[in-house]
């Protein structure tokens, strides 16, 4: 198993926003988490990424508890996040971005390679390599932020509201690619409020609901439930 939760328990401070949340993924899924706004599917990611500590139950990677381990030294053990909104250096160029993303890599030729290999996979920012990445649009943004994907080549990545903002041919774009790079081996946990799409490319889901665990299944299975349906899916 690549992760587990169990029963964690997290939020902000005096607030405690997820109730004893457990999900697992395995070895090449895609998992994604849907539910209503304020239902804690963020919270539940940075409490995996390191970002938030739980106050109760375990974070387990490869079967090792990392409850406590920080986001920098849980990157460097192949467990990546990607947030939502401010995931680049809008200051820094598309290549210099590309290049701080490298830094966990010791080999220089070999981040050459991989940088080269990720503006090949998307063409859209190769164009603009050289400019700042504050001049890129909202889908060059999000596939800035996956390209260090390609560059790190991580066990598990955890990522954060891919579609948000983005026109629904982009969306399909990022999708296509994050199930290409699930075909070569990348585990997914993801969040996202486009739920019929999430759970379209995803091989389980989990709901959740006022913090809480309130359904599981495979994608296929939830798009097809009835409560998911009316809840979640419009119809």
């Amino acid at each position: 198993m690549v992760l587990e939760l169990n029963k964690i328990t997290a939020g902000y401070g005096p607030l405690t926003v997820v109730h004893e949340v457990s999900l697992n993924v395995s070895q090449g899924e895609i998992v994604c988490v849907i539910g209503p706004n304020g239902a804690g599917k963020s919270t539940v990611l940075r409490a995996v990424a390191g970002q938030i500590t739980p106050s109760d139950g375990k974070v387990l990677f490869y079967g090792e508890d990392v409850t406590r381990v920080s986001i920098a030294e849980k990157g460097r053990n192949g467990l990546i996040f990607i947030p939502q909104g401010d995931n680049i250096f809008p200051n820094l160029t598309v290549l210099e971005n590309l290049e701080m993303a490298g830094l966990l890599l010791q080999d220089h030729e070999k981040l050459h390679r991989a940088i080269e290999k990720a503006l090949e996979k998307f063409l859209a920012i190769k164009e603009m390599k050289t400019r700042p990445a504050r001049e890129l649009s909202g889908g060059q943004r999000q596939m800035l932020a996956l390209s260090r994907i390609l560059l790190l080549r991580p066990q598990l990545v955890l990522l954060d509201e891919p579609s948000l903002g983005l026109s629904p041919m982009v969306v399909d774009l990022i999708f296509k690619e994050i199930r290409e790079m699930n075909k070569d081996g990348i585990s997914f946990l993801l969040v996202e409020q486009n739920a019929r799409k999430a759970l379209s490319v995803s091989h389980r889901g989990y709901v959740l609901e006022l913090g809480r665990n309130r359904l599981t299944g495979t994608g296929r299975q939830l798009l097809n439930n009835p409560d998911v349906q009316r809840l979640y899916l419009g119809g």
